[in-house]
């Protein structure tokens, strides 16, 4: 039976490593008493073997109840026309902002000292993959023809978001990233807005431009420059990727996607089928999403003792799954993580 004072919220274990992850994961949220009241549901492969849909009515049905759900990895099926899971997920619950933090956890690297974010829009530009294949000859491939669309309203949306992310956080400056000197209507409405928008924030957040390929480049030269970065949904997936390499790969890369009425947090990587069963996946990227969804219900002591858990664990006691350069399990990671909060 449910308390009042537990948060209902659906829970999507995922296909390969995703069920061993988020079994750590509610073990370490267990120990460190967070308020959420479970729903298990399927979706990717486990969601095609119980009910022939990698995405079930009745998993959208609990989401669409609860507006809150954490997720491992998921597999969208090869053939059998299935569109990517992920996506018909930010479509449906219009989930308009990606939020992809990246802060080093583990010092030594290429890269020391990295906090920065990263806030991309989610559901527009060449994502909404309005393509067609024109034929010449005998070839009907011959050419490809992709149509992106920008909206005013989706650029207003998601650079607001960024603005006010940064306020409430105590973050210093914004960076538009956009390509407004090739691409001058996609990604030309984009600045134009995100230039609007800035003068609402003045001397409380500074802002600044970058074109997309120079901010490739100065996030390997100079990361520190940055602190939040907003820009649009194909430069978003790619930069954010880049930034999980400055702190250590995609097992480091927690994300949020964020809408009105719903929010759902993941682990960015893959369901890495091949270690699946193992028992060495690192949970450590799920359970940072996992703490982005606490600060999202308010509970930011619980996100903060999270942290601190995470950080002790790894840099005190020295526990760190193979990937992290270390010999520990799933399971010696998530023990050594429940003694931290214990």
């Amino acid at each position: 039976m449910v308390t009042e004072s537990l948060i209902p919220a659906t829970l999507i274990p995922g296909d390969g490593i995703g069920p061993e992850i988020v079994e750590a994961v509610v073990a370490v949220l267990g120990a460190l008493g967070a308020p959420f009241a479970w729903d298990y549901q399927a979706a990717g492969m486990a969601g095609i073997e119980a009910a022939g849909d990698p995405l079930p009515p009745a998993t959208l049905d609990s989401i669409a109840r609860t507006g809150l759900a954490l997720k491992g990895p998921l597999t969208t099926p090869s053939g059998g026309g299935y569109r990517s899971v992920n996506v018909r997920l930010r479509e449906a619950f219009k989930l308009y902002a990606n939020v992809r933090p990246a802060r080093s956890l583990i010092p030594g690297g290429r890269f020391e000292n990295i906090d920065l974010v990263l806030m991309r829009e989610n559901l527009e530009g060449y994502y909404v993959a309005h393509e067609h294949f024109i034929g010449v000859g005998d070839d009907p491939h011959a050419v490809a023809v992709s149509q992106g669309v920008t909206t005013r309203e989706g650029c207003r949306r998601i650079i607001r978001y960024a603005f006010d992310y940064a306020v409430r956080h105590g973050r210093k400056k914004v960076t538009l990233v956009h390509k407004a000197n090739i691409l001058k209507a996609i990604t030309g409405l984009f600045l134009e807005e995100g230039r609007i928008i800035a003068k609402d924030y003045e001397g409380r957040v500074a802002v600044d431009e970058r074109i997309v390929d120079a901010c490739a480049m100065q996030l390997v030269m100079n990361p520190w420059q940055f602190d939040v970065i907003v820009t649009t949904n194909l430069f978003g997936d790619i930069l954010s990727d880049q930034i999980a390499g400055l702190v250590g790969g995609l097992g480091m890369a927690p994300g949020a996607n964020i809408g009105a009425t719903a929010a759902i947090f993941e682990a960015v990587h893959g369901s890495a089928p091949d270690i699946a069963g193992k028992g060495i996946a690192n949970p450590l990227a799920l359970l940072m999403a996992a703490g982005l969804m606490l600060g999202h219900v308010g509970r930011h002591d619980l996100a903060d003792r999270l942290a601190r858990a995470i950080d002790l664990t790894l840099n005190e006691d020295k526990v760190r799954t193979g990937d992290l350069g270390g010999t520990a399990t799933t399971r010696d990671l998530t023990a050594a993580l429940i003694r931290r909060i214990g």
